[in-house]
């Protein structure tokens, strides 16, 4: 069964259609990379994934059982989030938060959790650490460390490897596949590297002035949209 069944779907701001007619579903355990130009409505179509914006007409399903709580989401980093001042693992934990109905207090489980979370992301020794002193590739372990700690089934994540040194990008790209495939976590990434989606992603979604491509990543590849996109006469996207 789908986690997210996209029928028909367009999207507008102030009358303006941004993008219109998406149709794709996204099942357990894929590994969905959305690629695209700016302007290409990457952005507004995760903010209809989250239910945070509503289509303008179509509808966006959530299956499986998956809630909009249960979705784990690493934003782009602000300067505000960089200078956050708390623990690693205070940062960790408050993913959980959206787990705890009206308790007003972590249950040991949850702290577990979090400590799980840091020790598979190769972080437990920062776990005292403060947020603000780390690095900038340390800093976004953190945070998909607590954006797995906010939802199990389902991770969404937006330009994860922006600002970070080729070293850094590798290596989150190597965790986020790790989470894929040993962990089972189904993924949806905006990212604006073709090259690398490719390399890590199951499927790719291509937006362009609509839907250019949804389907497996071999497919895209010797697809004409991939063939373009990939033979070096690509713009940034």
């Amino acid at each position: 069964m789908s986690l997210i069944n996209c029928k028909n779907v367009s999207f507008s701001y102030e009358g303006r259609t941004v993008i219109s007619n998406l149709n794709f579903e996204v099942e357990k355990g894929q590994f969905v990379c959305i690629i695209g130009e700016n302007g290409a409505g990457k952005s507004t179509l995760i903010k209809g994934i989250l239910q945070l914006k509503n289509p303008s007409s179509g509808s966006i399903f959530l299956g499986d059982g998956l809630k909009e709580k249960q979705i784990g989401y690493l934003s782009q980093q602000t300067i505000v989030q960089r200078d956050f001042p708390a623990s690693v693992f205070e940062v960790v934990l408050s993913g959980r938060l959206n787990n705890q109905g009206f308790l007003p207090f972590y249950k040991k489980s949850d702290k577990d959790y979090a400590k799980k979370q840091l020790e598979f992301l190769e972080i437990g020794d920062l776990k005292n650490r403060c947020y603000r002193e780390l690095s900038g590739g340390q800093q976004q372990r953190v945070l998909l460390a607590r954006a797995l700690c906010a939802g199990r089934k389902l991770l969404v994540l937006d330009e994860p490897v922006t600002g970070l040194d080729p070293v850094m990008s590798a290596e989150m790209y190597r965790l986020i596949e790790k989470l894929n495939k040993k962990e089972d976590r189904t993924i949806i990434m905006v990212s604006h590297d073709i090259k690398e989606a490719v390399v890590y992603a199951t499927h790719i979604l291509h937006l362009g002035k609509g839907q250019l491509f949804y389907g497996l990543k071999d497919d895209y590849i010797k697809s004409e949209v991939g063939k373009f996109f990939l033979g070096g006469r690509m713009n940034d996207t």
